[in-house]
């Protein structure tokens, strides 16, 4: 009964934090919510709304109809800001990216996958991307729409000076980035080397803490249950969240993939306001 009762207080907590920090805003990307979804819908929306959450990136609807969801959405005051998107469809229909895009009025889409084969990420497969991101950003661009990738951690693989995802942003004319903190520290990069070294690149941020002493790889994968609550992990969450602000990264969603989700999320959004006035 203990446990229950502070539970609930963390929900308290929470709804009382406000989820911004100073201009920012802080929401959530569904899929922490994937296995909550199966089982019931409306009911996982209600609890990201309880959460005082108003901010989301999805673009599933979870076996619903899309106009079904888009009520649910509404009726529990949810706004997508961003869609995800494969590489598929940017590649063989990005007009029908934009469409779902606009359908949701997201502002931005988001592709986190790069198709290559078993763990060998090369040259090849990054200018492929570039080449398709490129293409389909131009496209989104037409109706204000901005497209990122979101880099997973074979990105960082060693290539001439540099790694290959220096050269997938040095020749970005139409995409953008979105970081994930945790997959570019798993991945043997440091987010703030490259927050401050492609400064005007990164438009969006996925906070997830790494439980200490995990060492990564730069595979793209990992055991989901290294996901920890923010500020307890080994990544240092408050140096990013500050330089997020600086330079100007309005939406931070939250991405927790463990299955302690529901428990975890209300403490990282009160760790979240302990930032708020750094």
């Amino acid at each position: 009964m203990d446990k229950f009762k502070s539970f609930y207080l963390l929900v308290l907590i929470t709804l009382m934090a406000m989820p911004s920090l100073m201009g920012q805003e802080v929401g959530l990307q569904l899929y922490s919510l994937r296995d909550q979804f199966k089982n019931d819908v409306e009911g996982t929306l209600k609890t990201i709304h309880d959460w005082g959450i108003t901010k989301i990136e999805g673009g599933d609807t979870y076996g619903l109809p899309l106009d079904e969801f888009i009520t649910l959405l509404k009726k529990y005051e949810l706004e997508v800001v961003s869609v995800g998107a494969s590489f598929e469809e940017l590649e063989n229909n990005p007009e029908g990216v934009v469409e779902k895009a606009k359908a949701y009025g997201a502002s931005y889409v988001m592709c986190a996958w790069i198709p290559h084969e078993g763990d060998n990420f090369t040259l090849e497969d990054t200018q492929k991307a570039v080449d398709v991101f490129n293409n389909a950003g131009e496209i989104l661009d037409r109706d204000n729409i901005i497209l990122t990738y979101h880099p997973h951690g074979y990105e960082f693989r060693p290539h001439g000076e540099g790694t290959l995802f220096d050269h997938m942003s040095e020749n970005a004319e139409d995409f953008y980035f979105e970081m994930d903190v945790y997959w570019v520290q798993h991945g043997g990069a440091d987010p703030m080397e490259l927050l401050n070294r492609y400064s005007d690149q990164f438009v969006l941020m996925h906070l997830k803490d790494m439980e200490k002493g995990v060492k990564g790889n730069d595979t793209g994968h990992e055991d989901v249950e290294t996901n920890v609550v923010l500020g307890t992990g080994q990544i240092n969450m408050s140096a990013i969240v500050a330089k997020a602000k600086e330079l100007g990264i309005k939406y931070l969603f939250i991405e927790d993939e463990s299955s302690r989700v529901v428990e975890q999320v209300p403490k990282s959004l009160a760790y979240l306001k302990t930032l708020e006035n750094q």
